[in-house]
Formats: C-alpha cells, sequence, structure tokens
C-alpha cells in the first residue's frame, strides 16, 4: 500500500504548527527546546518525503536528513547542558527569570 504525499504532508504541518505554537505560547526554556525539536523534526519529514517522491532511486534527501538528525541531536545536548547550567544558578528555567542572569 503506498501512502499518498499530502499525507506526510499533512503530518509534518500538524508538527511544525504545534512547534511553532509551543515556541511562541510557552514559558519554560525546557519545553521550547522540545517545541524546537518538533519544528526541525517536521522539515526531516519534508525532506525525506521530497526525497522519495521526486528522486525515488536516489538518497541524497535520506543521508541529509540523518545529518539534519545529528546536528539537532548535538543541539540538544548542548541546549540541555546550558538549561542545567542556569537550573544551577538561579534555581528556576522559566523564560522570564533569565535576567537575575545579568546579576
Amino acid at each position: 500500500m503506498d501512502i499518498p504525499m499530502e499525507l506526510y504532508l499533512v503530518v509534518s504541518t500538524i508538527m511544525f504548527f504545534a512547534g511553532v505554537y509551543g515556541f511562541i505560547s510557552r514559558r519554560n526554556t525546557l519545553t521550547i527546546l522540545i517545541s524546537l525539536e518538533l519544528i526541525l523534526n517536521a522539515v526531516d519529514i519534508n525532506f525525506v518525503v521530497f526525497n522519495r517522491f521526486l528522486y525515488p532511486e536516489q538518497m541524497e534527501g535520506f543521508f541529509f536528513t540523518l545529518f539534519a538528525i545529528a546536528v539537532s541531536a548535538a543541539e540538544t545536548a548542548v541546549a540541555i547542558a546550558i538549561i542545567i547550567n542556569i537550573y544551577r544558578n538561579i534555581q528556576n528555567i522559566d523564560i522570564k527569570n533569565l535576567n537575575k542572569m545579568k546579576n
């Protein structure tokens, strides 16, 4: 059974806008990071889908997506390390409390 491209794009669009909504509406740095990961994963899905439907015999989209996932994992590790350091300094990870770091 072959799944049409539109269904993949619908899933990707839902993930993207859920990430954008979470990024804009949340105040916790960890949930903002999770929302950013949703956005990046939605883009990765688009790369794979367009590669599969436009160039079914080539693998460039898959390799690019694997590279993007690796970069995303490294970015997440660095961001979590920063969030842990922020929590150690001010005992809170809300965005509104990050102004205390300036003092």
